[in-house]
């Protein structure tokens, strides 16, 4: 039987079209959103009633709606868990309705080069179910663009366009993966999401109920290909590994490893000098891949050579978080106003407000430290005077936007709830701020505390602190009744 039509059997009682509604957060004014808006996107059933797509096709949304196969009926879905990280989503259809003669696809293993694949999905260009056909190009990690990391991959030869998007890659009677970008100015090279990741996803969600994350072990790494760069670390011939460069100081491996450490193997696995391990017969991927297959917790054997001597250390491994984040989908922003100044914590969604040329067009020392800067310590965040609210109070200070802020009363801000902390101490007669570039900010805190409230008013703001930040409740029923009067 033909593969693509034997995709369409498997597929028809099992791939269904995802509608959703969502609506983005702004990060200029962080206590509203933008307008709704809506998309489509694929998805397939799985064992255990769910539904699984892309985390894309329902990042930020208000209401989702799904839509099975020669059904005119659209049922309400709710979003279970997502991984912004791996693109990946499950979806639950409460009505019992839905599931009358619908059967769940089967999960594979990852396809070899050149082995065919069907796509079905919804793409764009017309309402019905749609199969394209293609082979296996390529199995490396590669950028997710949702979520801006680096995980294994598949490329095939078929157009994914959107629409597609969390629709199943078919490969005989299984699933090889879930369909989900495509490259730009390019024609007919798309990805997939193969299995290996799938299952991540999925068993992490099992076990805790929620999306846990993909393991990093923190480093940046050089290749040690130059001959004369090995002679100085002290490698002897026969030896292979990468060289150490940073380590996130977070992580678990800065308590053992050291800067110019190289790594010999992982887990007994040799990564060459270019920062590969062997996969499969005769291809090859970064060792980065081992290292995200684990779970969070796990640990790890790094051998290491250190001064021309080898050692052996075991590693625990964790999902870290950046100290400038690089996506909040599905999240409100967090904001502190006070005397008209709103203080953010630095993103990557806020320095995209800037527009597509955000790289250019954001300041260039928040961006420089968005994609730079390592956290020093777990729940850091770089907090910016991001606008000033014009009022008598604050005239003078509007130009010092988009400044760090250092510093509130000589004590260093760890983040933007313990800046809210520092500023409703109120202890002191002024409250002074100091920012990059040894600016200085300086109010009279009661005076400023009775212009938050009409500041707050006028600008129709219903609240001087995002929900997110736990708050004194006494402050905020006080700024809240201000704003009613």
């Amino acid at each position: 039987m033909d593969e693509a039509y034997y995709a369409i059997e498997l597929a028809l009682d099992s791939v269904v079209k995802i509608f959703t509604v969502a609506s983005s957060p702004s990060y200029f004014l962080p206590w509203q959103n933008k307008s709704q808006r809506e998309s489509m996107g694929s998805g397939f059933v799985i064992s255990g009633r769910r539904i699984l797509t892309n985390a894309h096709v329902v990042a930020d949304h208000t209401f989702v709606l799904v839509r099975k196969h020669g059904s005119p009926a659209k049922y309400r879905a709710h979003v279970q868990a997502v991984g912004h990280e791996c693109d990946l989503a499950i979806l639950v259809v409460e009505n019992e309705e839905f599931w009358e003669g619908m059967n769940f696809l089967e999960l594979g293993d990852i396809p070899f080069l050149q082995e065919s694949v069907a796509v079905v999905g919804y793409p764009q260009g017309g309402d019905n179910i749609s199969v394209t056909k293609g082979v296996v190009s390529r199995v490396e990690p590669t950028q997710y663009v949702h979520g801006a990391t680096q995980l294994l991959a598949i490329q095939i030869d078929a157009a994914i366009n959107p629409g597609n998007s969390g629709g199943p890659a078919i490969m005989g009677d299984k699933v090889a993966g879930v369909a989900f970008q495509n490259l730009s100015n390019a024609e007919n090279i798309g990805y997939i999401i193969p299995v290996p990741v799938i299952n991540h996803f999925i068993a992490g969600v099992e076990e805790t109920g929620d999306y846990v994350g993909f393991c990093s072990m923190g480093l940046s790494c050089q290749a040690t290909e130059n001959a004369q760069l090995r002679e100085h670390f002290k490698m002897r011939p026969g030896l292979t590994g990468v060289l150490v460069n940073r380590i996130n100081p977070i992580s678990d491996a800065y308590r053992v490893l050291k800067k110019d450490d190289i790594i010999l193997s992982f887990d007994g696995v040799p990564i060459a000098n270019d920062g590969s391990v062997s996969f499969r017969n005769r291809e090859r991927i970064t060792f980065d891949h081992l290292v995200s297959m684990k779970k969070p917790n796990d640990t790890a054997q790094v051998k290491v050579l250190r001064d021309g001597e080898e050692h052996e250390f075991t590693v625990t491994l964790r999902p870290l978080q950046p100290l400038v984040p690089v996506h909040q989908f599905d999240k409100l922003p967090s904001y502190f106003i006070f005397a008209g100044l709103v203080f953010v914590p630095l993103t990557q969604p806020y320095l995209h407000e800037y527009g597509e040329d955000w790289y250019n067009a954001s300041p260039r020392r928040l961006c420089e430290r968005a994609l730079k800067e390592l956290p020093q310590k777990d729940g850091q965040q770089l907090v910016i005077l991001s606008q000033v609210l014009v009022d008598d109070i604050n005239t003078g200070y509007e130009r010092l936007a988009e400044f760090q802020v250092k510093k509130v009363n000589g004590i260093e801000v760890e983040n933007l709830k313990h800046l809210r902390q520092l500023v409703e101490d109120d202890s002191k007669e002024n409250i002074r701020f100091d920012l990059d570039d040894d600016r200085v900010i300086v109010l009279n805190y009661n005076k400023a505390k009775i212009a938050t409230s009409r500041i707050l008013k006028r600008h129709r703001i219903p609240s001087a602190t995002s929900g997110d930040l736990v708050v004194d409740e006494q402050t905020v029923s006080d700024i809240e009744l201000a704003c009613s009067k």
